[in-house]
């Protein structure tokens, strides 16, 4: 049996599929870091809902990505963490 890692450089071979995966990476990478800060507090979700005021289901769907914060809720979630929510806008890398 193949990895995912197997399955998902395959599957990126196919140019619709490159093409709507870059475009959901930014989504994927903002609950990749609000996942990776709120682990390496050792927080759990209702920990970090306490944290912000933000409900245990909101934070759970916008880590399932399934719901979208907003920037507002971003900054939130960031000083909840105890960070600084920092956004860039950056040239797209040329392949």
């Amino acid at each position: 049996m193949s990895s995912y890692k197997d399955y998902k450089n395959k599957a990126l071979q196919n140019p619709e599929v490159k093409k709507e995966y870059e475009a959901l990476a930014p989504e994927y990478d903002i609950i990749q870091a609000m996942i990776d800060a709120r682990k390496s507090q050792n927080l759990t979700q209702k920990d970090l809902s306490e944290r912000t005021g933000i409900t245990q289901a909101d934070i759970s769907r916008i880590e399932k990505g399934t719901r979208n914060p907003s920037l507002e809720m971003l900054k939130r979630l960031a000083h909840g963490l105890g960070l600084q929510l920092k956004v860039e806008f950056i040239k797209p890398n040329k392949v």
